[in-house]
């Protein structure tokens, strides 16, 4: 595929991923809300299927909204459904993972130094956790835990843990988080194609027919919404991890990922309380939102240069930057010799000395953290890897 062609794909479907999730995220975050704040009636309405309400004022304009049990006595003229979003959302998130991931799977899935699998190989690992992780999923959910919430919870995010320990045996680590949030957005969409809108049309079906409405149904999808509820903060953090190593990059990657993704989540179930009448309500938040404070600054602490070591003679930017020329100007110059590239990356041209000195500290994490060179493609040796390191720390 032609360089130009592949990037104006990336950054239409990037582009069009953010905005149908961003349909999708508010039509969950507003429903679950909805049903949160839905209080008994303050008066008796005249449908007795009406068993509650939510009054809230919006752009001018007073609004009532009535929650039934069931469904009403005749099916409304205009209903409607919320499931393209989601759709769409998937659709463009998987043709992007296909597209960055998969299609260069040599440059951004294989790392040598953490698997030696092939470009199908890994290929195929990404392939199966999207298919796996709805299957697996979906069987808990219909097991005997679905009806003990804190028991799926623990479960599910043990097991997610454990998809991570795999996929950061097997893939560069990159590729493996993006995985992880391509599992999660796979089991969010899947719940909306296979549960929560079969439910939604059984119940149709059910009052066009005279029948009563299989409320089990209904409950089922109720509970996936719940969940895609508290697994849109995890989906979000690692779309937008993409470009930072912190989060997934070193020795412990394949924790931190998901202990970001449950801190993430507490957050979110501190709101659902809130909307609940719950006590307290934040104080779940603020035990999420701490961890990540804590998360953030054991990394900074961790992450601080050590002083150099006694007698050490400093690196110099001349031998940084003959390892740069040769292992990362392919890529980060003004034209590019490495094929796929039409500009550097991020628009850093590497082919003078003071652009380096000026990005010293993104080098270091680019290079330190093995994501660049991209698939070590250029054959970047450890000891080139730490002699950059060294002089970008300033040791």
């Amino acid at each position: 595929m032609a360089p130009a062609l592949n990037e104006w794909l990336a950054v239409n479907l990037r582009w069009f991923h953010l905005v149908t999730g961003a349909a999708w995220i508010g039509a969950s975050f507003y429903f679950n809300w909805l049903n949160n704040h839905v209080r008994p009636l303050e008066r008796e309405d005249p449908d007795p299927a009406v068993k509650g309400e939510v009054f809230a004022i919006h752009g001018g304009a007073f609004y009532r909204v009535s929650k039934y049990a069931g469904a009403p006595a005749r099916l409304p003229r205009v209903l409607h459904w919320f499931k393209w979003e989601a759709y769409f959302t998937w659709i463009t998130g998987f043709l992007l993972l296909a597209l960055v991931y998969w299609h260069d799977a040599r440059a951004m899935m294989v790392d040598a130094q953490v698997a030696d699998l092939s470009p199908l190989g890994a290929v195929g690992v990404g392939v199966g956790t999207l298919v796996g992780a709805y299957v697996v999923y979906d069987l808990l959910c219909r097991s005997p835990l679905a009806t003990r919430p804190a028991a799926l919870a623990a479960v599910g995010f043990g097991l997610f843990v454990g998809l991570s320990a795999a996929l950061f045996q097997l893939l560069a680590p990159r590729a493996a988080a993006m995985h992880l949030g391509a599992a999660i957005g796979t089991v969010m969409a899947a719940n909306v194609l296979f549960v929560i809108i079969p439910g939604q049309r059984d119940m149709v079906d059910a009052m066009v027919a005279g029948r009563p409405p299989p409320l089990a149904r209904g409950a089922a999808g109720a509970l996936r919404s719940l969940h895609n509820n508290y697994l849109t903060l995890p989906a979000l953090l690692v779309m937008v991890s993409n470009h930072y190593p912190a989060v997934w990059a070193g020795p412990g990657g394949w924790l931190m990922v998901p202990a970001l993704c449950v801190l993430g989540a507490m957050i979110r179930h501190g709101y659902n309380l809130r909307g609940q009448g719950a006590p307290r309500p934040f104080v779940i938040s603020w035990v999420g939102a701490a961890g990540l404070a804590a998360v953030a600054l054991g990394s900074a602490l961790s992450g601080a240069p050590p002083p150099a070591a006694s007698g050490a003679a400093p690196v110099s930017l001349s031998a940084a930057q003959m390892v740069i020329a040769t292992r990362c100007m392919g890529c980060h110059a003004t034209e590019p010799t490495m094929a796929g590239f039409v500009a550097p990356p991020k628009g850093l041209a590497l082919e003078d000395r003071a652009t380096i000195e000026a990005n010293r500290d993104r080098i270091a994490s680019q290079v330190e953290s093995r994501v660049m060179p991209l698939g070590n493609l250029t054959g970047m040796t450890d000891e080139e890897r730490a002699l950059v390191v060294a002089w970008a720390r300033g040791g």
